[in-house]
């Protein structure tokens, strides 16, 4: 009965090991892209705080201005804290397009890391139809070999028999 051993080598590992180098480079790709993810992901809670703090200083000038006005005050000082007001205005504008251009950074790593993955995904699926090939090759092959040992076996059981029976018939004749 032949063994695993007795098998003669794959003739597909080298293919065998381009898919499995590829699945390996894939799964790295996969990491750097969900490394960019969680980056990117920092960078928008960063900007959501700057945008945050500038949001909460506007909304302070704005209750000291209704302050102001509830208190009276010259119209000077009322003119300044709006001119203020405006400014912080653009700021807080400025800081909601930063935390939009950041969220559109996140998307844009997300949906990287879904090729990636997907990419992934195909590169598994190829080197699988490899193995499989292999696993049938290797039954195949098991089976080319167990016959090959049976007629070995029949032709050398086949050859005792004659070797036998000739011996046998001169024998007989002497």
């Amino acid at each position: 009965m032949p063994q695993k051993s007795d098998l003669p080598p794959y003739p597909l590992r080298e293919v065998l090991e381009v898919k499995r180098r590829r699945v390996e480079e894939a799964e790295k790709v996969v990491k750097e892209k969900l490394k960019a993810v969680e980056t990117e992901k920092e960078k928008l809670k960063q900007r959501e705080k700057e945008r945050d703090k500038v949001l909460d200083h506007y909304k302070a000038k704005l209750q000291q201005m209704r302050d102001e006005f509830t208190h009276g005050t010259t119209s000077e000082k009322i003119t300044q804290i709006k001119v203020y007001i405006k400014v912080v205005q653009e700021r807080l504008k400025m800081e909601e397009k930063k935390v939009k251009d950041q969220q559109a950074q996140v998307e844009i790593a997300e949906k990287n890391l879904e090729i990636a993955k997907n990419q992934l995904k195909a590169r598994e699926k190829e080197e699988d139809k490899i193995k499989t090939h292999r696993g049938e090759w290797e039954k195949e092959t098991m089976k080319e070999l167990e016959i090959e040992e049976v007629r070995q076996e029949d032709d050398l059981g086949s050859t005792m028999f004659l070797s036998k029976y000739m011996q046998k018939r001169k024998e007989k004749k002497t």
